[in-house]
């Protein structure tokens, strides 16, 4: 009797711990840098922005990315491959290029695919890398030197993505590309809806005025649990002697104001922070703003899990 009902205890926990999934196991995104296209310190900067990092590696910031981690079938993504492609692999990886199935492009501005160049043969000599993009991005690649030598050589498969199509990365993620207005001098630009089992991620990077898209932000922004958006400058006139206009990122503070209203639905993070940026200086003004809004600031190496 004593035996059965021990049996009968082990059956009953076996089932509860069954049923009960290890978050470790749930899908996540990971960030693998928060600065703009230059990274931080800047090349040539001498302002007190950069001053203090040059000399201290701690104070580096890598260009913008995410990666998409599936613990449970050990699967990874990039989004973006940025001139920090090798520490971000690291990071994501573990340098172990056979969990990297697939690097997801957003536009063709240098922060965001000159890291593919990792990926040839006088560094890594990777083998047939999908490589996710619009037909303008693709067309881009296969076009103009020396990317389209990763293609020939089979370094990369570029994979086309359409506006609003969704891919499956596997039977717990997918991921859909949407258009955004930005500076499309080679390729469209897009951002990234993530889906996980029970919850959803934007990653807008890069965009123009959020009153320049044709969808409206903020019901994008309710309809998902978590935005990572372009941060890129905290208010007008933060670069001295540049017409801001010919960047025409949204600010910050113009943010703050458009996504109030979305707090009570999701987290926002920024991202994609210019070197000059007064949001990435710790104890700041603008980082005790963004903070005391409800909004944040992503951190390199956070993890997001969905």
């Amino acid at each position: 009797m004593m035996r059965q009902l021990f049996l009968f205890i082990q059956l009953i926990i076996s089932l509860i711990i069954g049923c009960v999934k290890s978050p470790e196991q749930d899908p996540y995104v990971v960030v693998l840098g928060i600065a703009q296209d230059g990274g931080a310190p800047h090349a040539g900067c001498q302002k007190d922005c950069c001053a203090t990092r040059w000399n201290d590696p701690s104070k580096y910031l890598m260009v913008s990315s995410i990666g998409i981690v599936d613990p449970h079938t050990k699967e990874t993504w990039m989004i973006d491959a940025t001139p920090d492609f090798p520490k971000q692999l690291e990071i994501l990886t573990g340098n172990d290029h056979n969990k990297l199935k697939g690097i997801f492009l957003t536009h063709a501005h240098i922060g965001h695919y000159t890291g593919l160049m990792f990926l040839g043969r006088e560094v890594m000599g990777s083998n047939s890398v999908p490589v996710y993009a619009m037909p303008k991005m693709a067309k881009y690649l296969r076009s103009n030197g020396p990317w389209n030598q990763l293609v020939n050589l089979e370094n990369i498969v570029i994979e086309k993505l359409k506006d609003e199509r969704s891919v499956k990365l596997n039977d717990r993620i997918k991921v859909t590309p949407f258009q955004v207005p930005h500076r499309d001098e080679f390729s469209e630009t897009v951002g990234y809806k993530i889906e996980g089992a029970n919850k959803s991620l934007i990653f807008i990077p890069d965009i123009d005025k959020w009153s320049k898209w044709d969808k409206d932000i903020v019901t994008i922004v309710k309809e998902n649990d978590y935005a990572i958006l372009d941060g890129s400058f905290y208010q007008n006139g933060e670069i001295t002697g540049r017409d801001m206009s010919e960047i025409p990122h949204p600010f910050i503070i113009e943010s703050l104001e458009t996504l109030k209203s979305s707090l009570d639905n999701s987290e926002v993070y920024f991202i994609h922070l210019n070197h000059t940026n007064p949001a990435l200086i710790k104890e700041s003004e603008a980082q005790k703003q963004i903070l005391k809004a409800g909004f944040k600031i992503a951190k390199p190496k956070q993890i997001i899990n969905f």
